[in-house]
């Protein structure tokens, strides 16, 4: 079933009452549910990290509802630094949709709204990542006007 986007989507900072749910969308997710925990209630380490989220004003948890259901969720990020005369860059993260509502164009919604953010906050660019064991995803981004320009490394701290 498609449903119309048209007037439909409304985009929100989330609250402590959206977690279980934002949750519930990072774990709707062949690598997500790897990593995340399942249960009945919350872990502290969720609500925690929630806190310092909505206490940090360079933060932005983001809701979207579709006719009052929670559909999406991402996180920006506002990242000042020194280069680019002290430039300011947002990072989009954990963007999740519900499975049962992909393929219905809120993905590409989400990415208007995150750009149209981060260009209110001033940032002269959006970046994120995406694994590279995401095809699909990757696809998508580069869809929307993502360039893979850099390659990216990590080190797992113990």
């Amino acid at each position: 079933m498609i449903i119309p986007l048209d007037k439909n989507l409304i985009f929100r900072l989330a609250t402590k009452d959206d977690l279980y749910e934002i949750v519930q969308m990072l774990l709707d997710d062949t690598l997500g549910a790897l990593r995340e925990k399942h249960d009945a209630t919350l872990s502290d380490s969720y609500v925690n990290a929630f806190e310092k989220i909505q206490a940090d004003p360079n933060q932005e948890l983001t809701i979207v509802e579709l006719n009052g259901e929670k559909v999406a969720t991402f996180q920006l990020s506002f990242i000042q630094y020194l280069t680019y005369q002290g430039g300011l860059r947002a990072q989009i993260e954990a963007v999740r949709t519900k499975s049962t509502y992909r393929g219905q164009g809120i993905g590409t919604k989400v990415f208007e709204y995150a750009i149209n953010r981060a260009k209110e906050k001033g940032c002269h660019l959006i970046q994120l990542t995406t694994d590279k064991r995401r095809p699909d995803a990757i696809r998508f981004y580069e869809s929307l006007g993502f360039v893979a320009t850099h390659e990216g490394m990590k080190r797992k701290l113990d």
